[in-house]
């Protein structure tokens, strides 16, 4: 799964020589595959873009990155928006990155020419997505779509929270002050993401369609989801950096840029989601790459209540993950497991990402996993600087990335060019391979 290097140099071998690198004493593991990213392009890419998103990629050891159809404009919500997709992230991607559709209302008749012409699957959302271009869908939507996709082989994903009355609890004198953590914490109590992953379990066992749960925040689901995969739902999930590294106790207040949705709960709850984690409940950790415009983080008011809800973290996955994670007992075959293995096999590249085996990619990360670096804006690589993480001390620093066996990140430096390619699933084909 992974190595030592031990002074052993890694060999690429090219058609006209052989090309010797040698990484010293470094751990050489598979490509990184951070399947929930939202790059944003085209239409927001002053948000992000692939240009940026995917250097801020490679220099985070990740070979292959999955797109969200949103915050694009357009939406990658039919087959004609997501050839408009793939022109706009042609040419200018450092890594490999296949692309996630989604499901909205009346859009049920565009999923079967999506999955023919190769997204990974589709992600829906059951309360505002944020964005009135990509509007969230109610349960005769989830009906529908779940009977286009019955045989197809693909998976759909849910942002799982569904607006509910709010209990008397909430309701109490409590300050609502729009700069304190506390007051956007309340307005999404983990009872919404708990009546959702209800929905969701009672799809999947219904319809035996693949689901899975994105950016799990709540421990409180998890008992919910165990059920349902005993009763065999075939259902997955993931959570993300930003829960299992970030606590609500600690945000400061205003500090808008760690704001979320599903939103940074307690201590308590963050380590019931890395017990989950080491008990195989959590399948996956993934960045949920989120970047928008420093104005829109609203830091000169320092309303939580206007901000947007989404952290920029895709560069530093490793990182945040390995600091943690090393001091739980996680071992470096977990790491590939849960950033590497899992999320290819979601989105059925596992015949060819997240292992080191004989067929597979060439896609390989260099680190060196005791080295500590500080993050500092001069060293992100993604479009906007702004992320919680600024000035915080990480361990794992990433010294190289191999993707297909060519080298695009090494020691600061990027390939001259764009070397990553477009991923189109083809679902029957990865089907057979599982």
């Amino acid at each position: 799964l992974c190595c030592r290097a031990c002074y052993v140099c890694i060999h690429m071998l090219c058609v006209h020589c052989v090309k010797v690198l040698d990484v010293g004493n470094s751990l050489v593991m598979p490509g990184i595959v951070d399947c929930h990213v939202h790059v944003n392009e085209p239409g927001r890419t002053s948000w992000e873009g692939y240009w940026t998103a995917t250097r801020a990629a490679a220099a985070g050891g990740v070979t292959t990155i999955v797109d969200m159809p949103l915050n694009s404009i357009p939406p990658t919500t039919s087959l004609e928006n997501f050839q408009e997709k793939l022109q706009s992230a042609s040419g200018r991607c450092f890594v490999d990155t296949a692309f996630w559709g989604g499901v909205i209302p009346g859009n049920q008749l565009e999923l079967r020419p999506m999955v023919q012409a190769g997204v990974a699957g589709f992600k829906c959302f059951l309360i505002h997505s944020g964005v009135d271009e990509f509007p969230h869908v109610r349960d005769s939507d989830l009906h529908t779509a779940m009977r286009q996709l019955q045989g197809s082989g693909s998976v759909l994903l849910f942002h799982a929270e569904k607006e509910i009355q709010q209990p008397l609890l909430y309701s109490l004198p409590f300050s609502s002050d729009p700069c304190e953590y506390s007051t956007f914490l309340r307005s999404r109590p983990d009872v919404m993401e708990l009546e959702a992953i209800r929905t969701v379990t009672e799809l999947c066992l219904q319809y035996q369609v693949r689901c899975h749960i994105v950016h799990l925040s709540s421990a409180q689901s998890l008992e919910l989801i165990r059920t349902a995969r005993k009763a065999g739902a075939p259902l997955t999930v993931e959570t993300t950096h930003h829960y299992l590294t970030l606590s609500a106790e600690d945000i400061p207040s205003g500090a808008t840029q760690f704001k979320c949705c599903p939103p940074i709960r307690s201590i308590a709850n963050q380590e019931q989601l890395w017990s989950a984690l080491s008990a195989g409940d959590i399948d996956m950790v993934v960045s949920d790459h989120s970047p928008c415009t420093p104005n829109l983080k609203h830091l000169d008011s320092g309303d939580f209540t206007q901000a947007w809800g989404g952290i920029s973290s895709l560069q530093f996955g490793l990182p945040l993950f390995w600091t943690s994670a090393c001091k739980r007992g996680f071992s470096f075959p977990d790491v590939v497991r849960v950033l590497c293995k899992k999320p290819a096999q979601l989105c059925r590249l596992d015949n060819q990402k997240g292992s080191l085996l004989p067929g597979h990619d060439a896609d390989l990360v260099i680190w060196d996993p005791e080295r500590e670096f500080v993050v500092k804006e001069e060293n992100i690589h993604h479009k906007n600087k702004l992320t919680p993480y600024l000035g915080v001390t990480l361990h794992g620093e990433v010294k190289g990335t191999i993707v297909r066996g060519k080298l695009v990140y090494f020691n600061g430096s990027f390939s001259p060019q764009p070397l990553g390619e477009q991923l189109l699933i083809n679902h029957n084909v990865a089907q057979t391979a599982l």
